[in-house]
């Protein structure tokens, strides 16, 4: 299986983000890359497929921010990374921001996804694993692996959250359909509900998102990701959450994973983009299910049973030790 990752990817490295009330290390390491590249024998740099798929799901003054950002901080007289404090109440009127704190609010729904000058840089080489792994498989790839770091499925057409700034999955996604593919899906099994590719697909219904995660009601992100939200418009019919509770183990993750694959089938997806957070593992310092390595073999194989062309991407999983082996495990599966 061809393997994708950009050095450029661990420019990104916040030292602290805002958790569970305090100030704590940041979870989204540079070193969860390198544990994966250890373990799966390295990868093959991509190449630049530019800013246009990228701008094809993102919004320009969103771009722009992350961009800006950084700078914008310091020239307000700040040091360390930019983090958001404030955010406007939903409904509030739209309103030409310059300030950077403004800008923070309205561009970000958490605290734990500080931006730092090499943010963009890192963002954008991500996505460029992702398309570089998307296209291998439109040009006959069985699947190719993303190793996409900072991670994606959180970050929505104009917003960052959830330690991701460009949502990967969805360029991805969005990239098959300019290329030609009519049906697409992604299946997100990473422990977090990927309130980002949900919200870029909401209404459209030929790109279908399924997602298996820890219950909203219990688990961030907790506005999205409940089992009444089917989509909208075109989109009706189009998302399926299936989430589940902490504590879940592999019986009934693969039986809900059965059930996503099986509404995959009927949507007539001819390309597949999984997003694989490995999250899930039992040790997970910021997770609660209680899956083991050899599980995700298991989980693989189904998926690969679909006869799918296969883009996977990285997105979650925080034990690094353990980290690797649980990457190579699922890849394997393949």
């Amino acid at each position: 299986m061809r393997r994708f990752f950009s050095p450029a990817q661990v420019r990104h490295a916040p030292a602290q983000e805002l958790h569970n009330g305090a100030f704590a290390d940041y979870a989204e390491k540079p070193a969860r890359a390198q544990a994966i590249l250890d373990a799966i024998g390295g990868a093959e740099e991509p190449r630049d497929y530019g800013v246009e798929p990228i701008e094809a799901v993102h919004d320009a003054g969103y771009l722009a921010f992350l961009r800006d950002a950084a700078n914008l901080w310091k020239e307000a007289g700040r040091s360390g990374e930019a983090i958001p404090y404030t955010f406007p109440i939903v409904g509030r009127r739209p309103l030409a921001l310059s300030r950077i704190d403004a800008l923070l609010g309205r561009y970000a729904f958490d605290a734990t996804t500080p931006l730092t000058e090499q943010t963009w840089a890192a963002g954008y080489a991500s996505a460029q694993s992702a398309l570089a792994a998307t296209h291998a498989v439109m040009a006959g790839e069985r699947a190719a692996f993303a190793l996409c770091r900072p991670p994606g499925h959180h970050a929505g057409r104009d917003y960052c959250g959830g330690y991701c700034h460009i949502n990967v999955a969805a360029v991805a996604a969005q990239a098959a359909r300019d290329s030609g593919v009519a049906k697409v899906a992604v299946l997100d099994i990473d422990y977090h509900h990927g309130n980002g590719t949900q919200d870029i697909f909401w209404d459209r219904g030929d790109v279908f998102y399924a997602s298996i995660h820890a219950d909203p009601a219990t688990d961030y992100p907790f506005y999205w990701g409940h089992a009444d939200e089917f989509g909208e418009a075109a989109g009706e019919g189009a998302t399926l959450n299936l989430p589940l509770p902490q504590g879940t183990r592999i019986d009934a993750f693969r039986t809900a994973q059965g059930e996503a694959l099986e509404a995959i089938a009927r949507f007539g997806a001819e390309l597949l983009v999984v997003s694989f957070g490995a999250d899930t593992w039992e040790g997970d310092p910021i997770s609660r299910f209680r899956l083991r390595t050899d599980d995700y073999a298991l989980l693989a194989r189904d998926i690969a049973s679909a006869g799918l062309p296969t883009a996977i991407v990285m997105e979650g999983g925080y034990a690094i030790g353990a980290l690797g082996r649980n990457v190579a495990a699922f890849l394997s599966g393949f």
